[in-house]
């Protein structure tokens, strides 16, 4: 049952995790993803960037990664604090148990 219990609290921590992502999170990947490529693009070729096809396909790339990675994150992070949350519903039904090993 405690096994069961840990398995849930991850799936509800990830599944909320997605959720805070969807409201959250793709503007920020959208922004760091874009920024950061163009930075990024900036620092290679040596001073302004020019907007060619090469560029633009770049920064298409870098959104599409930076929102990943943000999904990505607040899947794990969501994940991480579900089975955190799954361990302390099952803690008090574990000491009770144990009690009750200890005593027979």
């Amino acid at each position: 049952m405690e096994n069961e219990t840990i398995k849930t609290g991850t799936k509800i921590g990830a599944t909320i995790g997605g959720l805070v992502f969807l409201v959250f999170g793709i503007v920020p990947g959208f922004y760091f993803g874009s920024y950061g490529t163009l930075i990024l693009l900036q620092k290679l070729m040596g001073g302004t960037v020019e907007p060619t096809l090469f560029v633009r396909a770049a920064v298409v790339m870098g959104i599409l990664v930076g929102i990943l990675c943000v999904a990505a994150v607040s899947i794990v992070v969501g994940g991480l604090l579900g089975t955190a949350m799954g361990y302390v519903v099952s803690l008090p039904q574990a000491l009770r148990t144990r009690k009750a090993e200890v005593k027979a």
